[in-house]
Parts: structure tokens; C-alpha cells; sequence
């Protein structure tokens, strides 16, 4: 099945897709495509361990229906996702990928393989740098009605020729590629940075560490200062201290609380760390500042 030259797709050749998944659309055999490559899927309601293998193509996928819970791990620590209908994934070219899910309804997905001559040809076209498919990658989940809309169109093409296929592919590889630089760009709306600030947000309590964040957003650590400095205007670890000492004072304002179980809460390892960075941000001790 995966025999064209256009695609990096020999590592699948060995892949025990029907354990997993069932075929109900092939471009390349429904429709006769080479210039893309387009499925859909059924899929088996759990998997321990559903390994995919790395390829240069861009690798698109789209929740079309069912609930489950995914955790991905693609180097770094496991990632946990939640796919309804309408969640994008988009698998970073040259790294492979290990998914472990439990669906509470029956999972079907669309997914798509942009080769990679389209998408260096789109990169030629645009200039400029080279992709950031970390970024794009972690954008993406936030959703993008284009990519959606064409990806839940595409099975229903069957019978168009090959030019149709050419046609979206260079489409689809200008549109993710256009966005992605955008996603270069500092502010507010940074997914990268809105995904770090969530994470920091729901996990206060935990001991988060600057690598565990990075991961969990798809890029380095560099790039994640980098970033995160230029939308927000600080760096991750004083903003993150700042959260923590935003809860500390609300606690310290509205619960009778302990220093020390107001310290646990908010993340730190003891009453004397929070009181330490509790002074340097405010001025006082949170002792002063709970009689104040």
C-alpha cells in the first residue's frame, strides 16, 4: 500500500494496522492519489501501546467522532490529551510517536500524510525560515476551522483526479506553514505561551520544573524562554512564582489556613520558601500580610 516515492512512508509497511484500526477510505486505493494521502479510521476502543513510526510527511489528524483519553509521549514526558470531534493533531515530522488511549464512545479519525516535496516546496515559496513544527504542532490543538473543514471534505472527494489532490496538499502545506509563522510571533496569543500558562495554572501545587512544561508544549527549553519573555515580559519561572504567590494571598486572605498548608498548596517545599519569595515579591511576610 505505501509504495509511492512522493512519501517517507516505508516505516509503516510493517505496521499491525487491523489490531488497531480499520480501514473505511483510502485515497490511494479508493481514489487512486498520489499526490496525498488520505484515510479514514475506525478505531479498536483501547490501545496500550499503538507506536508510529517517524516520516518526514506531514502527518494531520482529525477527531471526526467518539470521546478518549490519549497520552502521546514523542521523546519527552507522556503528554494527555482529550480528543472530541473536532481536535487536531499534528504528529512532527522525524519523530516517532507512541499513543496509548481509552475511548468511552466509538473513535474515528480522518487523517492525512502531506508529502514532504509539498511542504519544502511551500517553505521555498514562502522564504524566510525554516518551520517550527514544535510550535505548529502545539498551536494546533487549540483547533483551526480551515484544516477542519477540508480535512472532514477531503474522503467525500473520491473519483476527483490526482490534480484535486495535488491541489490540496500545496494548499494545506501553504495554510499550516503561514500559520505557523504566525505562531513565531510574540503576544497573548501565542498558543505555545497559553498552553504553558494553563498548564502552570491547573498544576500550582505541583513541583513543576521548566523541562516538564517545555515538553508538554513541544518545544525546547530555549525556545520556551524565549518566547514566553517576549508575550508575557517575563520568564516562565517568575511567572510561575507569581501565580503561586497570587494564590498564596488569596488564601492567606480568605481561608484560616496554615503557613505551612498555604505553602503546599501554592508549591512550595516549606513554609520558609514561601515566606522567602512571599517578601520579595510583596514587601512583607505572609504572616504580616495576613494580620494586615
Amino acid at each position: 500500500m505505501f509504495d509511492s516515492p512522493d512519501f517517507d512512508l516505508a516505516p509503516y509497511a510493517g505496521f499491525d494496522t487491523p489490531a488497531y484500526v480499520r480501514h473505511t477510505y483510502n485515497s490511494w486505493d479508493d481514489s487512486d492519489w498520489r499526490a496525498l494521502l488520505v484515510q479514514s479510521f475506525t478505531h479498536a476502543p483501547e490501545a496500550e501501546h499503538l507506536p508510529l513510526p517517524a516520516v518526514s510527511d506531514l502527518h494531520l489528524v482529525l477527531c471526526v467522532a467518539g470521546n478518549a483519553d490519549i497520552r502521546m509521549r514523542a521523546g519527552g514526558k507522556p503528554v494527555r490529551r482529550r480528543w472530541v470531534p473536532g481536535h487536531l493533531e499534528l504528529m512532527v515530522p522525524g519523530r516517532a510517536t507512541a499513543l496509548s488511549y481509552r475511548a468511552t464512545s466509538g473513535l474515528s479519525t480522518v487523517q492525512v500524510h502531506i508529502p514532504s516535496p509539498a511542504v519544502q516546496q511551500a517553505t521555498g515559496a514562502l522564504g524566510g525560515p525554516e518551520p517550527d513544527f514544535e510550535a505548529l504542532s502545539a498551536a494546533l490543538t487549540a483547533g483551526d476551522p480551515v484544516v477542519e473543514q477540508l480535512l472532514r471534505s477531503l474522503p467525500g472527494t473520491g473519483g476527483l483526479s490526482d490534480l484535486y489532490a495535488e491541489t490540496a496538499a500545496a494548499f494545506l502545506a501553504t495554510h499550516l506553514l503561514t500559520r505557523g509563522r504566525n505562531e513565531r510571533l510574540p503576544g497573548p496569543e501565542h498558543a505555545a505561551v497559553r498552553a504553558a500558562v494553563a498548564i502552570m495554572r491547573e498544576r500550582l501545587a505541583e513541583p513543576l520544573t521548566l523541562a516538564t512544561v517545555a515538553a508538554e508544549v513541544h518545544l525546547s527549553v530555549y525556545h520556551l524562554v524565549r518566547v514566553f519573555r517576549e508575550a508575557t515580559g517575563e520568564t516562565p519561572h517568575r511567572y510561575l512564582t507569581r501565580l503561586r504567590i497570587e494564590r498564596a494571598q488569596r488564601l492567606l486572605s480568605t481561608s484560616s489556613l496554615s503557613i505551612e498548608q498555604i505553602a503546599g498548596r501554592c508549591g512550595f517545599g516549606s513554609p520558609g520558601a514561601l515566606s522567602s519569595a512571599f517578601l520579595r515579591q510583596t514587601g512583607v511576610r505572609p504572616s504580616a500580610y495576613r494580620k494586615n
